[in-house]
């Protein structure tokens, strides 16, 4: 009897994207959060100056490290990706200094959005939060820096499966939007994009590409039918999309300046508590 291969055809969920330049809307980030946009990219959110202070921080950090898992790039701060709780939580403890100092005595635009937004929620019944267990307490963001010389600086992942793998309070966001957050003091002049494709995953698909436990990285030829969408970055600009789609980072070319980010999650865990956590 002949078997026949079944070709797993990816589905294509509905992306909305919002792009504009200036100041911070409340409104808006809390639309990503509740599932109503896809992508937000607010340009020239920070100052130039800010940014580049905040590089400076960064590449002089005593608490900068190398990532050794799987995934390029230098780091300050602490990242669930592969930590059981214990070792996520005792590890961004062991950080908290050294992200404080990537701002020193600067203006933190990460601890200025978390406590608007924070007093925002309030008013409408729901706590905003770090998420903490008896190990300590997330930090409010780690700093990434990374250039790839592949296809994909950063190869097409979601960052739901890391989610749905945890073994602390921020697991059941999966069920709901897991917003990433992210912040650009440095950006190549060229490329370095933050491409979104329109595919939600689900557990069945991920199981499928064997990324159940990672979400990572989905291959180029799962993906090269699907629609997608780029966001160009800019150092000063903020993203924030549904971490559930499938989204990764185009190569960087032009004068090779590295990419650095600030980045964060945050969702809701329970009708009236989002959690907040790298």
């Amino acid at each position: 009897m002949a078997t026949v291969q079944l070709s797993q055809v990816p589905a294509i969920s509905l992306l909305t994207t919002k792009e504009r330049s200036g100041s911070i809307k409340l409104g808006e980030i809390i639309s990503v959060l509740r599932g109503e946009i896809t992508g937000l990219h607010i340009k020239k959110a920070f100052s130039p100056e800010l940014a580049e202070e905040i590089t400076t921080n960064f590449n002089r950090n005593p608490g900068l490290e190398e990532r050794k898992d799987g995934v390029p790039g230098r780091y300050v701060g602490a990242s669930h990706y592969r930590r059981n709780a214990a070792t996520y939580f005792a590890e961004a403890e062991s950080a908290r200094p050294f992200v404080k100092a990537l701002f020193a005595d600067l203006v933190d635009p990460v601890r200025a959005l978390f406590d608007a937004l924070k007093r925002e929620l309030h008013k409408q019944g729901v706590e905003l939060r770090l998420a903490r267990s008896e190990h300590g307490q997330a930090n409010l963001c780690r700093a990434i820096c990374w250039s790839g010389a592949g296809m994909y600086s950063l190869e097409p992942h979601d960052d739901v499966a890391q989610v749905l793998c945890a073994d602390s309070e921020i697991r059941p966001v999966a069920n709901k939007t897991v917003v990433a957050l992210n912040f650009y003091p440095s950006m190549p002049d060229e490329g370095g994009n933050l491409r979104i494709w329109s595919h939600k995953p689900t557990e069945s698909d991920r199981k499928l590409q064997g990324l159940e436990t990672t979400g990572y990285p989905f291959s180029t030829a799962y993906l090269e039918d699907l629609p997608y969408h780029d966001f160009q970055l800019k150092a000063g600009d903020i993203a924030l999309i549904d971490g559930g789609y499938v989204h990764g980072v185009t190569r960087q070319s032009g004068n090779g300046k590295p990419r650095l980010l600030l980045n964060c999650f945050f969702g809701f865990a329970s009708p009236d508590v989002v959690l907040w956590w790298t």
